[in-house]
C-alpha cells in the first residue's frame, strides 16, 4: 500500500509542476525490490527533480513506458533504449550539465537558475582534477546527493548554509583521502570554534560565512596570497578599504604575506579584541615589529589611545548608572554616551590604516563625548548630594519645630 501511495505522490508532484512526463514504471518496480536498489525509489518523492516532473530515465536513460505487459525490464533497460545504468563517476558532471547548462531547458523549470555551474566547476581545483581523471575529486553528487536531491533553499539540503561545512568535511576531514593532496583536515574543527562558525551554528545566522562564502560554490578554489584579503573585503568593506591605504599593503605584498589572514588566521578566526593591538607579548603587532621601530611605536600609540577611550567611556557609564539608580534623570547623557561607543568601534576599525594621525581625530571625538557624559554624571551626583543635604536640613528643622511644639503642649497642660 505504501508503495502505491509513493507512486501517487510522485505523480501528483509532477502534475503540480505543470509537466506531463510519460508514465514511469521505474519507481513502482524498484519499490518492489529489496536492498540498495529500493532506496532511490523511496527517496524519489522528496527529490526536487521529481517534484518538477522529471524521472529516473532523465539521468539513467531507458524507456520507462515499457511495463511488464509491454516488454518488461529487459526492454525498458536495454542499450537500444539508451539505458546507461549507474553513470560512471567520470561522466557525472557532464551528465548533470546536459540539463543544467541548457538555458532553454532550465527556463521551463526555474528561469532564475544559473546555467554556468559546469563552466565554473571546470575552473575550480575540483573541476581541473576531474578533467584529469581523478576519481576521488568532488563532483555534483558529492555535494548535492544522487537521489533525493533537495533545493538549496531547503534547510535539510546538504548545501543549505548551516550544512555546507559538514558537507565539505565529508572529504576535507577525511585524512586518508586528503593525505594524497597534502591538505590538512582540521578546517572544520577550526572553523567551528571561530567567530564565523559560532555565528552560523550557534546563532543560526545564515549570513555568516561558511566554506563556499570564501572558496566559492562550483568554482571552488583556495584564495591565493594576493586574493584572500579581497575575499574578506566582500564582507569587511571598511577594514579592507583602510588596509589598502596603509603602509602594510605594500609590505605584505612584497613579502608574499596574506593580508587579513596574517593577523586573523584563516579558518580559526577568533573574535577580535584590543589585546591584539599594541606591544605586549600577546599582541599581533610584535610578531613583525621590533622594539623601537616605527611600527612598534605606532602600535603602542594606537593601543594607548583606544584603551584610554574605552576606560573613559566605562567610567562615564558607571557614573551615570550610579546616578540613575539613585533616582536622578540621566537618560539623555546615557543616550549621548552611545555616540562615544560608536567612536570607539570606529577607532577599532580605523586601526587597519595603521596611522595614529588618522586615528587621533576619531579618538578625540570619542573623548569629547566621554568628558561630557562624565560631567553630566558628576553634576547629577552633585545635585543628588545637594538634595540630600537639603532634605537633612529640612528634617532637622522639622524635628526642632516638633520639639518646641511638645514643650509648649506640656506648658499648657500644667495647672
Amino acid at each position: 500500500m505504501w508503495q502505491l501511495m509513493l507512486v501517487m505522490l510522485i505523480g501528483a508532484a509532477a502534475a503540480q509542476s505543470g509537466a506531463n512526463p510519460p508514465a514511469s514504471t521505474c519507481v513502482q518496480c524498484h519499490l518492489e525490490q529489496e536492498g540498495s536498489v529500493q532506496l532511490p525509489a523511496k527517496l524519489a518523492a522528496d527529490d526536487v527533480h521529481f517534484r518538477n516532473g522529471l524521472s529516473c530515465h532523465n539521468c539513467h536513460g531507458g524507456d520507462p513506458t515499457l511495463g511488464i505487459d509491454k516488454g518488461g525490464p529487459e526492454d525498458s533497460m536495454s542499450k537500444a533504449k539508451g539505458y546507461i545504468g549507474k553513470p560512471e563517476r567520470k561522466t557525472i558532471a557532464k551528465l548533470c550539465s546536459s540539463c543544467h547548462s541548457n538555458p532553454v531547458f532550465m527556463r521551463r523549470y526555474n528561469p532564475k537558475a544559473r546555467v554556468d555551474q559546469y563552466a565554473e566547476y571546470l575552473t575550480s581545483v575540483h573541476g581541473r582534477k576531474y578533467e584529469e581523471g581523478d576519481k576521488n575529486v568532488a563532483t555534483c553528487v558529492d555535494c548535492h546527493g544522487a537521489h533525493g536531491v533537495k533545493a538549496v533553499s531547503n534547510p535539510t539540503s546538504p548545501t543549505y548554509p548551516t550544512n555546507v561545512a559538514n558537507t565539505c568535511a565529508h572529504c576535507h576531514a577525511n585524512q586518508n583521502l586528503m593525505t594524497a593532496y597534502g591538505i590538512p583536515t582540521n578546517q572544520l574543527e577550526l572553523w567551528g570554534k571561530s567567530v564565523h562558525g559560532e555565528a552560523l551554528i550557534k546563532n543560526r545566522d545564515i549570513s555568516a560565512p561558511t566554506c563556499n562564502s570564501c572558496h566559492g560554490n562550483h568554482g571552488a578554489t583556495p584564495p591565493g596570497v594576493d586574493s584572500v584579503a579581497s575575499v574578506c573585503g566582500q564582507c569587511h568593506v571598511s577594514q579592507w578599504d583602510l588596509f589598502t591605504q596603509s603602509p602594510h599593503k605594500k609590505a605584505f605584498a612584497d613579502n608574499q604575506l596574506p593580508a587579513c589572514a596574517s593577523c586573523h588566521e584563516h579558518h580559526g578566526i577568533q573574535k577580535t579584541s584590543d589585546d591584539m593591538l599594541g606591544t605586549e607579548e600577546k599582541a599581533t603587532c610584535v610578531a613583525c615589529h621590533d622594539s623601537g621601530s616605527k611600527g612598534f611605536v605606532a602600535a603602542a600609540a594606537m593601543k594607548s589611545g583606544i584603551v584610554a577611550l574605552r576606560d573613559h567611556l566605562a567610567r562615564s557609564r558607571e557614573l551615570l548608572e550610579k546616578a540613575e539608580r539613585a533616582g536622578m534623570e540621566v537618560s539623555r547623557p546615557l543616550y549621548d554616551l552611545s555616540e562615544g561607543r560608536d567612536r570607539l568601534v570606529l577607532a577599532r576599525v580605523q586601526v587597519h590604516r595603521f596611522d595614529p594621525s588618522a586615528l587621533n581625530p576619531v579618538l578625540d571625538e570619542g573623548e569629547k563625548t566621554a568628558r561630557a557624559s562624565e560631567q553630566a554624571g558628576w553634576k547629577a551626583l552633585s545635585d543628588l548630594a545637594f538634595r540630600r543635604k537639603g532634605l537633612a536640613v529640612s528634617v532637622v528643622i522639622l524635628l526642632f519645630m516638633i520639639g518646641l511644639l511638645l514643650i509648649k503642649i506640656r506648658q499648657l497642660g500644667r495647672p
